[in-house]
């Protein structure tokens, strides 16, 4: 799968243009993900020297990514700004960014934020009925 990701708000805390720290397994989802064969693009709104520090910071933790702006890495100059990715990693998305171990699972599963959502639903319904039945049994006794 080629999945885009932002920097700044989603492997790191927004500090830009400053590089804020780094977020709880961010980086380690990421690798784990490229080792699994996915090709990780970063794409962000930093240029130049701003866009270095973003690339350096993420090499010095061991995570390479297959482009950078682009669609793949001989492409000449930067993307028009589209991208062919089929998944975009972003705190800007609608509902917020999900832990990183959530955007793990979804991926692993093949899940949308919708199925997660009508599983998290589904796993909540199951407890509040076993929470009832635990009071109906207890005022019987």
């Amino acid at each position: 799968m080629i999945i885009a990701v932002d920097f700044d708000g989603t492997i790191v805390e927004h500090q830009y243009p400053g590089i804020g720290r780094e977020k709880p397994f961010a980086i380690d989802t990421l690798k784990k993900l490229a080792k699994e064969h996915h090709r990780l693009i970063l794409w962000t709104v930093r240029e130049g020297k701003l866009l270095q520090e973003a690339i350096d910071f993420c090499k010095e933790r061991g995570l390479e990514f297959y482009a950078v702006n682009r669609n793949y890495p001989e492409e000449k100059h930067p993307t028009e700004r589209k991208l062919r990715a089929e998944m975009w990693i972003d705190d800007r998305n609608l509902g917020g960014l999900p832990d990183w171990g959530t955007i793990y699972q979804m991926i692993q599963d093949n899940l949308t934020f919708n199925d997660l959502i009508n599983q998290c639903t589904k796993e909540y319904e199951s407890m509040s009925q076993i929470g009832f039945f635990r009071k109906l049994f207890k005022s019987n006794t």
